[in-house]
């Protein structure tokens, strides 16, 4: 089979920053490589290379000094990953890397703050801004964007004493659609360019991305990663997610955001999230969600 040169895949399968959906349950999500891989995912892009990291063995354990579950489990992983993805980024072809929780993005952080300076374009229909006091589940898949911009413990904001992992000012965080007080607080006090789903829509998903790649430019980034957990997606086309929440982007949107962001010389990677299999049985919205990415992915990387 030919393969894409210009494509890499990485799969961190991992469930390390979720809770049991049920008592004694594992959240599904860490088979999500495995399921891209069987409905065609993978012959689809073609990768030139598929790299796979196991994660440490799943837990419920709560860590009370930093105030999340499975700290030193995340924190093995995401060292594990930063080797890894060093190795990754070093080759040409662009790494789609496939979760997994949202907590993966904290070893691919690390990857990138020991290049240089990175953007992040944050695609999620939640602003994963919590801090511990606030969350409800413990779960780091809910923290991530406040772990690797140095808000939590140090012994997950500051991992080789590279905190923080982005500069706040270099992050758009997109798409989210929980708009309680309490939980949007934080990421409004912050110097993060916040776009929830209502001021995405009044601003445009065209300047919203202008905007982005205009400060990538004009601040001379070694480049930009993007986040992309599906929940971002409208609740009626990806239903497959752990914390569902009404509204969302369309594909037409989503789409449009990743036609600007992916073919830009400045892209360095992307990671997907939250998928979880266990909520898809019949791969009737995996189907739709895959036909998407291809094209975005393959449009941007062509031979």
């Amino acid at each position: 089979m030919a393969v894409n040169n210009r494509i890499n895949i990485v799969e961190f399968p991992t469930n390390l920053g979720l809770k049991e959906p049920q008592p004694g349950v594992e959240p599904g999500v860490k088979n999500l490589p495995a399921w891209l891989r069987g409905n065609g995912f993978y012959h689809m892009l073609k990768p030139k290379n598929i790299y796979t990291l196991e994660p440490p063995p799943y837990s419920m354990q709560m860590d009370p000094e930093a105030g999340v579950r499975n700290s030193e489990a995340v924190i093995r992983y995401a060292k594990q990953q930063a080797e890894l993805m060093d190795k990754v980024l070093q080759e040409a072809p662009f790494p789609v890397i496939i979760g997994g929780d949202c907590s993966i993005l904290i070893g691919n952080a690390i990857a990138l703050k020991k290049r240089g300076n990175y953007g992040l374009f944050f695609l999620d229909g939640h602003t994963d801004f919590m801090l511990p006091e606030l969350s409800q589940t413990g779960g780091i898949a809910g923290m991530d964007l406040a772990v690797v911009t140095g808000y939590g413990h140090p012994k997950l904001t500051d991992i080789y004493g590279l905190k923080p992992y982005f500069e706040e000012e270099n992050i758009w965080c997109v798409g989210n659609r929980e708009y309680d007080r309490d939980y949007v607080a934080p990421i409004l006090n912050s110097k993060i360019h916040y776009y929830d789903l209502d001021s995405l829509h009044d601003t445009g998903t065209e300047q919203c991305t202008n905007d982005f790649l205009n400060m990538v430019t004009d601040k001379k980034l070694d480049g930009f990663f993007i986040h992309l957990d599906v929940d971002v997606l409208d609740d009626h086309i990806m239903p497959a997610v752990d914390s569902r929440t009404p509204d969302g982007l369309t594909y037409a949107e989503l789409n449009h955001i990743l036609e600007k962001l992916l073919p830009h010389e400045k892209a360095c990677g992307m990671e997907i999230t939250i998928l979880d299999p266990d909520r898809d049985p019949t791969a009737e919205y995996t189907r739709e969600f895959m036909a998407n990415m291809q094209r975005n992915i393959l449009n941007s990387r062509k031979k």
